[in-house]
């Protein structure tokens, strides 16, 4: 009998393992049977029983319209009434977008080997020379301060050149005008001018990503693309997209802007059109816009256009000409000189032609925005903010290799250099996942999940660097002025925190809320024939469903105890995995299983309560995420050619995102609300303890000598960002100092040995050539170290000035 219980726990083990269909376990069931019958001796009448009840079981198991018929129908039944019913809204945001490898992380089986077969996209040849030129040109044109504190706007010239070289249309396809730029290139200019200029960068970005033109390209009609998509191109129009409402923020779908459909005149003639009345804020672009991408909810109570009277959201294209629209005064986000304000209309009449995509399209307004924004937001706040993660490598390497205390350049001192690390590695894996996720977009995804991913951990990312690189600059970071390249980053990092989905919903509500339902093989496929289907093929959807997902929350349970057991030894890898890396692929397959369980039992457990239980759900997304963005590191690292000297960057990525993951599952454990249940998940998931540990001390030295080195390994962790050619502005002598810096440090020693003998004067140690060298490498370091004061206005007087005598010479030029 210890045989057969053995043998039993085995073949359950080994077929779950497996995931084997339902018809081997049923053979298996039999021959353990047959072989309890023959060492228990067991009466005929007994083994009759036996066997017939095998045969039941089997029956009910195997045949599909037997098991419908007993089982599953009567399951669907009760998840019919449990499961609450779906706004409209929240079925179009489920189904915006689309999965990707978000999908098999949620399945517990990752197949490396197709993603990794997955080609490095690549800039063409036309967008490398757009970045080497136009953008290359663009950013030498801006000067931070001038931007930000003496214009608050970018300069005339700027924005002419902004429209005359066509960034305003870089997702507007040539035919169009526009540039027709894939999404890599559309991120990688993005990325170049946010190392140089936030506020050039955003007024570039919002009109390439939700707006408008993504809009038209999608949805809108012949008419209007044919009409407007040229004009976005060449910058004769200013786009931007009024979403939010004071009343709803976050809950951008309960917006109570509104519209009528009626008659009215419209050049003179009566037409069918819409009353529109509305009020938005923090609409960037808002100020200056020419044309104004609307979103209201759409009312039809005389049934002008059909049946229904609430027809839901609508988006509309409204020239801010128009009589009634109110374009208002200017907001100002935390010193960010971006142009951002409100707008508001009442009663303002449209004609229906203004709704994007037509009549056909009233209604549709939140698809089309939930659409749109699953692959926009793959790109533009991401992408920003490795940007500026990358400049914060380069520029902090550069000052803490410079700034010296206690007679050594502080990037020595084990505490900077521990932040300096951090910022390194962190760069890495935020220009691992822009690459990828860019990618995908590229591919014909729609990301929705992996874009909020990347939105959420690529702004978060980018605050913790600015943090960090603050507290290295110390006094230097905190005074504002021309000498300062890091105080307005540092101000404006809650910015994008907030924008495109607040950070604290986009956590907690969305990547695991929708990834749950969305990326999960079965559950979307469940909820659609409980909800939407009828009868027969209900009952035939239902039941494939839930046997399928039965079996893979089984198969998931048992290789999460295995994997945890044998510390991933048996977890996959990709087949040509090499051996720096093959333990990391192993430890986020065992994480891929163990997420996939436990989010399985989690809804089963809370149900419908899980919605509100955001802390859990914010911890499960946590694990999702933390498995993306290494995956995204793995990648990037095969991608580039397994280069050695990148190690360091990828073990402290990938290592710090296991832990992560750990202590997401250990908060999720200790706060599950079925303890005993909880007790169970923890010994499943890790039996041995939990054995993920935070990247080494030694590794983030490693990590830290790459931003303080100059070499191949700092130039491709800041491959793509604008480095200033000559000493002209602060991060150009920044960059000569750092060289003159290294290549004078044989010299400082030369000096200090002399000094340890009495020997003060440099004149009498060093060579004529020496001298000037290390009198050039003193003086760039006074200038990199100088911080700026100013009169008691703070220099605006004298700024308004100039900018007033610039504006009369280019009017008299005119």
């Amino acid at each position: 009998m210890l045989a057969l219980a053995l043998g039993a726990l085995a073949v359950f083990v080994v077929f779950a393992y497996f995931q084997m269909p339902l018809v081997w376990w049923t053979i298996a069931a039999a021959l353990l049977a047959w072989y309890a019958s023959v060492i228990g001796d067991f009466s005929f009448i007994l083994n009759i029983s036996l066997a017939t009840a095998l045969v039941v079981v089997a029956a009910v198991l195997n045949l599909p319209f037997i098991r419908r018929k007993l089982l599953t129908d009567h399951i669907l039944a009760v998840y019919r009434r449990i499961l609450p019913d779906m706004s409209q809204t929240e079925k179009e945001a489920i189904d915006a977008g689309t999965v990707w490898w978000d999908g098999d992380l949620f399945s517990g089986k990752p197949d490396w080997d197709k993603l990794l077969a997955v080609p490095a996209p690549r800039l063409s040849a036309e967008e490398q020379a757009f970045l080497d030129g136009p953008v290359e040109e663009l950013c030498a044109m801006c000067n931070d301060w001038e931007i930000t504190h003496e214009r608050q706007d970018l300069p005339p010239q700027v924005w002419q050149f902004i429209k005359d070289k066509g960034f305003l249309g870089m997702i507007i396809p040539r035919k169009f005008g526009g540039l027709g730029f894939s999404a890599l290139a559309h991120s990688a200019v993005v990325m170049k001018l946010s190392t140089r200029s936030s506020t050039a960068a955003i007024t570039v970005m919002v009109p390439n990503s939700l707006g408008p033109g993504e809009l038209l390209l999608h949805y809108g009609t012949d008419e209007q693309k044919n009409h407007y998509l040229p004009r976005l191109a060449k910058g004769l129009e200013v786009p931007c997209f009024a979403l939010t409402n004071p009343e709803a923020g976050s809950d951008a779908a309960a917006i109570p802007d509104r519209a009528v459909v009626c008659k009215g005149i419209w050049q003179g003639k009566e037409v069918l059109g819409m009353r529109v009345t509305w009020d938005k804020r923090y609409i960037t672009l808002g100020p200056v816009a020419t044309l104004l991408g609307l979103a209201f909810r759409l009312y039809d109570p005389e049934h002008l256009i059909g049946e229904k009277e609430d027809l839901g959201i609508t988006c509309a294209l409204v020239p801010t000409s128009t009589p009634g629209v109110n374009i208002g005064r200017r907001h100002l986000p935390l010193n960010a000189a971006f142009q951002n304000g409100p707008n508001w209309g009442k009663d303002v009449f449209m004609p229906l032609d203004w709704i994007i995509g037509g009549r056909d399209y009233a209604g549709k307004g939140w698809m089309m925005l939930m659409g749109c924004l699953a692959a926009g937001r793959a790109i533009s706040l991401p992408t920003s903010s490795v940007g500026g993660a990358k400049a914060l490598t380069r520029f902090t390497g550069a000052y803490a290799r410079v700034r010296a205390q206690f007679k050594t350049p502080i990037g020595r001192l084990e505490g900077v250099e521990e932040a300096l690390g951090r910022i390194a590695a962190h760069t890495y894996m935020m220009d691992a996942t822009r690459v990828m996720t860019a990618g995908a977009v590229d591919l014909g995804e729609k990301p929705a999940v992996l874009s909020a991913i990347a939105k959420y951990h690529m702004t978060e990312r980018a605050r913790a660097c600015v943090n960090d690189a603050m507290d290295i600059h110390g006094g230097k970071g905190i005074c504002l002025g021309p000498n300062n390249w890091l105080g307005r980053g540092y101000q404006i990092a809650p910015v994008a925190i907030t924008v495109e989905g607040a950070n604290i919903l986009t956590r907690t509500l969305i990547i695991f809320g929708q990834g749950a339902i969305r990326c999960h093989p079965y559950v979307l496929r469940e909820m659609r024939a409980a909800k939407e289907l009828e009868a027969a093929e209900a009952s035939r959807e239902f039941d494939d469903a839930f046997t399928s997902h039965v079996g893979h929350v089984i198969s998931n349970g048992v290789r999460t105890l295995v994997y945890g057991l044998t510390r991933s030894s048996f977890a996959p890898v990709p087949r040509n995995s090499s051996a720096e890396t093959r333990h990391y692929y192993r430890h986020v397959s065992r994480l891929s299983a163990a997420f996939a369980f436990l989010a399985d039992v989690s809804m089963l457990a809370m149900g419908g309560a899980l919605k509100r239980k955001e802390k859990i759900s914010g911890r499960l997304g946590d694990v999702l995420s933390m498995m993306y963005l290494a995956s995204a590191t793995l990648k990037r690292y095969e991608d580039m050619g397994r280069v050695k000297a990148d190690l360091p960057l990828v073990r402290w990525s990938v290592r710090d995102a296991l832990y992560h993951a750990q202590q997401a599952l250990d908060g999720i454990f200790s706060n599950f609300p079925v303890k005993s249940l909880a007790t169970l998940l923890r010994w499943t998931i890790f039996p041995l303890g939990m054995s993920f540990r935070p990247p080494l001390d030694s590794r983030n030295r490693e990590c830290a000598q790459i931003a303080l080195e100059p070499g191949a390994a700092r130039d491709r962790l800041t491959a793509g960002m604008y480095i200033p050619k000559g000493e002209t502005d602060a991060t150009g002598i920044l960059e000569a100092a750092f060289a003159a810096a290294i290549a004078g440090e044989p010299i400082d020693r030369k000096l200090r040995d002399a000094r340890k003998q009495g020997i003060n004067d440099p004149h009498a140690v060093l060579t004529a050539e020496e001298l000037v060298q290390w009198q050039r490498k003193e003086a760039l370091r006074k200038q990199v170290i100088k911080v700026d004061d100013f009169p008691q206005d703070f220099g605006r007087a004298e700024a308004a000035q100039r900018i007033s005598s610039e504006k009369s010479i280019s009017v008299k030029a005119a």
